[in-house]
């Protein structure tokens, strides 16, 4: 079996010595080639040249945004059964992809369980997400979360790291100082259905949670899964004791999302989102732009994964 491990140098908890332990312990059981990312985008290359070479297994040693570019890279021409298995070490601050497929948050733990998979054969398809042409993982966001990510980038571009609190000073300084709370700028649309307005922003996920503060789960679609559609949350309202409402369900040990101020669809394969005016959009966790209309749709069975 042929592996590329495609590693991050620049993620928060990836080192040298961690690549140089992954890629031995991955040269035990399959005949592995290592490259590191020189920037943004580079992951896509990488994994779209081992798609090509026929690779066998494609190892993602960084952070979801790593992931998210591997991923697009392997189904840069869609699905179909050619297109190499992916295996996830989690290296960044977050990883929340590595840890809904349920595999270890230590590197070295993970990595000794993506060896497990390979002796025994074991590997899972799962479901994913598009945000128009590009691939998600676990989430995707339009408005008010994707200008947090487009800060909390500013900021690691100036040199702060990562960390939860970084995530909580921005969303707090996007709310109070950034965010239009006045005027609802996106519609819903369905096929089959009348459009919904007057909604200020919205996640789609693939998954849940959809990110953590350290080790607390962020959960505001407790019912997204890999092996269904997206789920999709939205907020009517910008009031601050409704959103810090909200906050509180999300981060409940078991939470019970409710409201009438809260739009919920579950399970759903084709939605549209659009704005007046232009508004950011997010890809598991990386900013991508501004977009007036963005087309999210759940491609099932689109990727296998070893974990």
């Amino acid at each position: 079996m042929r592996a590329l491990l495609v590693v991050n140098p620049q993620a928060t908890a990836t080192t040298r010595r961690g690549r140089d332990i992954l890629a031995r312990a991955l040269g035990s059981e399959v005949r592995v080639d290592v490259a590191q990312t020189l920037g943004r985008g580079h992951a896509i290359a990488l994994a779209r040249q081992a798609t090509s070479d026929k690779v066998d297994l494609v190892v993602a040693l960084g952070g979801d945004g790593t992931v998210n570019e591997v991923v697009n890279g392997l189904l840069a021409n869609g699905v179909c059964p050619q297109v190499p298995a992916l295996a996830v070490v989690p290296g960044g601050s977050a990883n929340v992809f590595s840890r809904a497929l349920g595999a270890p948050h230590d590197p070295i733990e993970a990595t000794s369980a993506i060896l497990d998979a390979l002796r025994a054969g074991r590997s899972r398809r799962v479901g994913l997400g598009r945000a128009d042409d590009r691939w998600f993982t676990f989430n995707a966001g339009f408005g008010f979360d994707a200008e947090v990510i487009a800060r909390v980038e500013r900021h690691r571009r100036a040199g702060r790291g990562a960390s939860p609190g970084l995530y909580v000073r921005s969303a707090v300084g996007e709310f109070f100082l950034g965010a239009d709370r006045r005027h609802p700028r996106l519609t819903l649309h369905r096929p089959g259905d009348d459009p919904i307005d007057a909604l200020y922003f919205a996640i789609v996920s693939n998954t849940s949670p959809w990110t953590y503060l350290g080790n607390r789960p962020v959960n505001p679609t407790p019912g997204a899964s890999f092996d269904g559609g997206l789920d999709l949350f939205a907020m009517r309202s910008m009031h601050t004791v409704r959103v810090l409402r909200v906050a509180y369900q999300a981060l409940r040990r078991r939470p019970r999302p409710r409201g009438r101020y809260q739009l919920r669809l579950h399970d759903a394969v084709d939605l549209t989102l659009t704005a007046g005016e232009p508004v950011g959009l997010q890809v598991d966790g990386d900013y991508v732009g501004q977009r007036r209309s963005v087309r999210f749709t759940a491609v099932p069975d689109a990727l296998r994964v070893v974990a």
